[in-house]
């Protein structure tokens, strides 16, 4: 190679080098952090995603504006676990939460106090943190509660049950109860409840603007009940009632994660806050229902959906935002996991974990810069929804899945078969094996999610609720 080929050779890859080091010493210090969960929506909702019938034009704007994931993965396929990974950067062999627990008379399994969350590891690097909407990990005089786990400020629900209502009877400012005059719980009423907490979480954020902040903003919306206080432009389709508020209630969500980024960008704070939108789920209907047959849910080709661990049901709608950071119009195929949060955010703030203090996932950063996902052994999960605890692995591009307790293990090339139409467990007997030893590995036994069937103690729960709701 002629000489002075080799010195502009070197001199282009001493550029590059630079370049990637001034990007890295730009990064903003102590960025704020958003992430918005929303509670059921699908990469099928999403016109980026290929949604025609629901209109999403500011989710479509971020996508555009940031990075879309199409291997992003929720926790798993149920509220409580799910969301418990985001917040404990834990997958569900780990998680002290893996199923949805109800417990009498108000609220879900709680979080035990030495359960670490993303919100203590921030406050504790001097962010200020709330979370809107939904908590569902434990009531305010338990363990478990939002308060007593690193949030400033709440506002919203804290049972999945109560969080079914749109027009709910009251609602909670920091554990504390407060009416909403004129609703009665059951669809009516003159107050709904996703203004309310929009307003308070708009106003929580300007009066932060001169400080780092954490906002999980834990949407209810489009969870059923399927209940919307204004249907728009959707009023006059000939579809069901139902499909109607379905519609309406994802794109109030695509409104007011609009209104959100539209703040941030008054307040001069766009270059400043990384902003996560993504579904606690993936596909929340069967594709044979009402909603599944018309809004194809699962037009990715996916199988599976809610209450599965197939793929259609671990893989969520994702985006993330971040000007000047986060590359805009990028669509990633690499996977990621909820429990990659804890670890991510950590990093962006400079924090430390407490010592002792664990996590399953991996920072990140680099990733949402434009790089490479980070190389792992495996993604994982659990899902204790029933009586018969489901489990499934990813390793490389393979995944196993065990469909309750003494069931064979399901195999499948997710590079070839993304579907998982063609279970080649019998021909790959080597790859059931390591399936079999990671799944061994990532699984750690907790008397309250046992393999072999439900907990006592969540039966009993279970039959309190029964008598008390008769």
């Amino acid at each position: 190679m002629p000489s002075l080929l080799r010195f502009f050779l070197a001199a282009a890859a001493l550029i590059g080098t630079t370049s990637l080091l001034a990007a890295a010493s730009s990064l903003p210090a102590r960025p704020n952090i958003i992430f918005v969960l929303s509670d059921d929506l699908a990469q099928g909702d999403v016109g980026v995603y290929g949604q025609k019938l629901i209109q999403t034009p500011r989710l479509d704007r971020m996508a555009r504006e940031g990075t879309r994931y199409n291997q992003a993965y929720c926790g798993t396929s149920v509220c409580a676990p799910s969301r418990t990974s985001l917040m404990t950067g834990l997958h569900t062999g780990h998680s002290p939460v893996r199923g949805n627990w109800e417990v009498p008379v108000e609220g879900q399994l709680p979080l035990p106090a030495a359960t670490l969350t993303v919100a203590q590891v921030l406050k504790s690097a001097g962010y200020a943190t709330a979370v809107a909407g939904k908590w569902g990990m434990g009531m305010f005089d338990t363990t478990g509660s939002p308060l007593k786990k690193g949030f400033d400020h709440q506002i919203g629900y804290n049972c999945q049950r109560h969080a079914h209502s749109y027009f709910p009877e009251f609602l909670y400012r920091d554990g504390v109860k407060f009416d909403l005059p004129g609703n009665t719980g059951n669809g009516v009423g003159p107050i709904y409840a996703q203004n309310v907490i929009q307003t308070d979480v708009l106003q929580w954020v300007r009066a932060q603007k001169e400080k780092p902040f954490f906002l999980f903003y834990a949407i209810t919306l489009p969870h059923g009940n399927h209940e919307i206080d204004d249907l728009g432009i959707y009023a006059d389709r000939p579809w069901t009632a139902q499909q109607k508020a379905y519609a309406a209630q994802v794109t109030r969500l695509d409104r007011d994660v609009g209104q959100l980024l539209d703040l941030l960008a008054e307040l001069k704070l766009d270059e400043k806050t990384l902003v996560m939108v993504a579904g606690d789920n993936g596909s929340s209907f069967e594709p044979t229902s009402e909603m599944g047959k018309l809004f194809d849910q699962a037009g990715n080709g996916l199988r599976g959906f809610k209450r599965g661990l197939y793929e259609g049901a671990l893989r969520q709608a994702a985006l993330a935002r971040w000007p000047g950071v986060v590359p805009a119009g990028r669509v990633s195929d690499e996977p990621w996991a909820f429990w990659d949060f804890l670890p991510t955010a950590t990093e962006l703030a400079g924090a430390k974990l407490p010592a002792g203090a664990t996590t399953d996932g991996l920072s990140l950063v680099s990733f949402l810069r434009g790089g490479p996902a980070p190389s792992r052994d495996y993604f994982y999960w659990e899902l204790h929804e029933t009586n018969k605890p489901l489990q499934a692995i990813r390793f490389g591009s393979w995944k196993a899945v065990r469909n309750g307790p003494g069931q064979a293990l399901e195999l499948y090339d997710l590079t070839t078969d993304a579907a998982e139409s063609k279970n080649l467990a019998s021909t790959r007997p080597e790859l059931v094996a390591r399936a079999e030893a990671l799944i061994t590995s990532a699984h750690t036994d907790d008397p309250n999610w046992p393999l072999t069937g439900r907990a006592a103690a969540r039966d009993a729960d279970r039959a309190k609720n029964a008598k008390k709701k008769k």
